[in-house]
């Protein structure tokens, strides 16, 4: 499979289905970069590389602000992948990913991005082979 270019966060690139999902929860590993928990699966049987969102409706009762942020997380992400999407292309690799904001207030988009980044750095590293 390919990566496809430019910087997009089509269907494709989101992670759907129920028993994807509850599998990535029960099977996946998991690390904290505040303010997002991340789960991945090094497996997925539909695409290179897909990822899901979530906010907790606990901290932000106001759907509008959970979108918000929901927003906000899809674009730090859509920006920054493409270099996990081409380490995972070149090692023959796949991998299913969720990010769960667990901040308390609505992040700044500077804050939420320089985040996305570590945490795909450390994504990176996470599927290296290590032989």
């Amino acid at each position: 499979m390919e990566p496809r270019s430019g910087n997009t966060f089509s269907k494709k690139d989101r992670l759907s289905g129920r028993t994807v999902i509850e599998s990535l929860f029960e099977k996946g590993r998991s690390f904290n970069v505040f303010p997002l928990r991340v789960i991945w699966l090094p497996e997925n049987s539909r695409a290179v590389l897909q990822a899901g969102v979530a906010v907790s409706s606990r901290h932000f009762k106001r759907a509008v602000d959970r979108n918000r942020i929901k927003r906000i997380m899809k674009e730090a992400y859509r920006l920054q992948k493409f270099s996990l999407e081409q380490h995972l292309v070149n090692s023959d690799k796949q991998l299913s990913v969720f990010f769960i904001f667990i901040g308390k207030e609505i992040p700044a988009f500077d804050q939420l991005f320089m985040t996305m980044e570590k945490v795909i750095r450390k994504l990176t590293e996470l599927t290296i082979d290590k032989d």
